[in-house]
């Protein structure tokens, strides 16, 4: 897993939100709320503002397949 993540690494996005968030069915999260969640992640190095609906459902699905496989 990279050391600074950013937009573009959904799946490793997706890990750490399963781990930071185990109880959590991501797709009960609204992108405004799962937006705060990836940028307050202490690997999370990237600009917010450049996030958009494409990269946030990636990141959604991404967390959705952690979650399912626990």
């Amino acid at each position: 897993m990279p050391k600074d993540l950013t937009w573009e690494n959904a799946e490793d996005i997706g890990i750490l939100l399963s781990e930071k968030h185990p109880d959590v069915d991501p797709l009960a999260v609204r992108f405004t709320d799962l937006h705060a969640y990836v940028t307050q992640l202490a690997e999370f190095k990237d600009d917010p503002k450049k996030s958009n609906e494409k990269i946030l459902e990636a990141i959604q699905m991404a967390w959705l397949d952690e979650y399912r496989n626990r």
